[in-house]
């Protein structure tokens, strides 16, 4: 299954942009990044499958282990690409949230864009380093 991350604005030279290369370069599952302007620009339709996950402050706040076992799940039930959506400073549209299969949140604090999409990326290893049975994640 692809795990395609499209986020607003370009991650440019940063510390943040070093640990999204980090983990990206660890990730053995299909990967692909989309960057959108900040204001405008829309990912292209999905041709197969697809689940939409948003990255939103009010949305669920999963253990690594339960984002492990949706993206298993998905991915036995056929899904070709799972999709995760950063949005802009403003969040998510209510359509956008409506529509979404799942409203992710990273905790109750707010946090920067940039390092969202980097904690992201490593929420990403460490869930398919679980379902590999690989020691990355000790939690048990």
């Amino acid at each position: 299954m692809l795990l395609h991350v499209i986020a607003r604005g370009k991650i440019g030279r940063s510390p943040e942009a070093d640990l999204v290369a980090r983990y990206r370069k660890r990730l053995t599952w299909p990967f692909k990044l989309t960057e959108l302007p900040e204001v405008g620009g829309r990912a292209g339709q999905p041709q197969t499958p697809v689940r939409t996950i948003l990255l939103d402050e009010r949305g669920k706040d999963l253990s690594s282990a339960r984002l492990a076992e949706t993206l298993s799940r998905w991915r036995d039930d056929g899904v070709r690409e799972t999709r995760f959506i950063l949005g802009a400073a403003d969040g998510h549209s209510p359509e956008d949230r409506a529509e979404a299969d799942l409203l992710l949140a990273f905790g109750s604090a707010t946090w920067p864009h940039m390092l969202a999409r980097a904690m992201l990326l490593e929420q990403l290893y460490r869930a398919t380093s679980i379902l590999a049975g690989h020691p990355y994640h000790r939690a048990g």
